[in-house]
């Protein structure tokens, strides 16, 4: 079943990448009725589409002007990131000592779902469908972390670290192969190292790395983004 949120997750991924690319430009004012028509959808994935992306410092509501595309500078990634750190290591540290051998075998299955969409990407290379399948890949990267969340039962803390997430392929699709090898090696080796920490009972442990995984990506994600707009200029 399709639902609301549903249509808001594919929206704001949509917008997210559009934003990123530079397809839309800073300064696009982006009016409700006009994109529930563009994109079929009502105007309650709209609203929330748009708020997940103010979320992301991508978009700021003015009054009576309605919603405008922001720059998001450097300064504003890395805050959004330090925060998402924050956030999900602590949820990592309380979910390590509830965790059952069932939720452990979940998070290896996100994982090995994770692992085999990246030997995907990695045999697939440029081309028409990349992009579609850096969006599975991206998903699959969310699952994983989600088992996480179901775990820690800490709903705020979930909600606010997932307001951080920078998850369009647009924005995780860099074309420097050397980018693409880190980026790829990187997640595996630490969803496993994670597991690990987990699977040991090692709630600091899993916290530290959960922590470094996500300021990782952040560094990362500033690379990609810089040169996507070198490349636009």
């Amino acid at each position: 079943m399709v639902t609301a949120s549903t249509k808001a997750d594919e929206l704001a991924m949509t917008l997210e990448q559009a934003i990123v690319s530079g397809e839309i430009a800073p300064g696009t004012v982006l009016r409700q009725e006009q994109l529930s028509e563009r994109y079929a959808v009502s105007r309650t994935p709209v609203r929330e589409a748009l708020r997940r992306l103010a979320a992301l410092g991508l978009v700021s509501f003015e009054p009576n002007r309605g919603v405008r595309v922001r720059t998001l500078t450097r300064d504003e990634l890395r805050e959004a990131f330090l925060v998402r750190a924050e956030l999900e290591s602590l949820a990592t540290e309380v979910a390590t000592p509830r965790f059952t051998e069932v939720e452990v075998a979940q998070l290896e299955a996100a994982e090995t779902r994770f692992a085999t969409l990246t030997g995907e990407l990695r045999a697939h290379g440029g081309g028409d469908g990349r992009g579609d399948l850096v969006t599975e890949w991206v998903r699959a990267n969310h699952a994983f972390h989600d088992v996480i969340y179901s775990v820690a039962r800490l709903p705020l803390v979930e909600r606010l670290a997932k307001g951080a997430r920078f998850s369009g392929s647009a924005v995780w699709a860099p074309a420097d192969a050397s980018e693409l090898d880190q980026l790829y090696d990187a997640n595996e080796r630490e969803h496993r190292a994670i597991i690990a920490a987990i699977r040991a009972g090692s709630a600091a442990g899993a916290r530290s790395l959960a922590r470094e995984h996500v300021l990782a990506s952040g560094r990362l994600l500033e690379r990609i983004i810089a040169q996507q707009w070198h490349s636009g200029s």
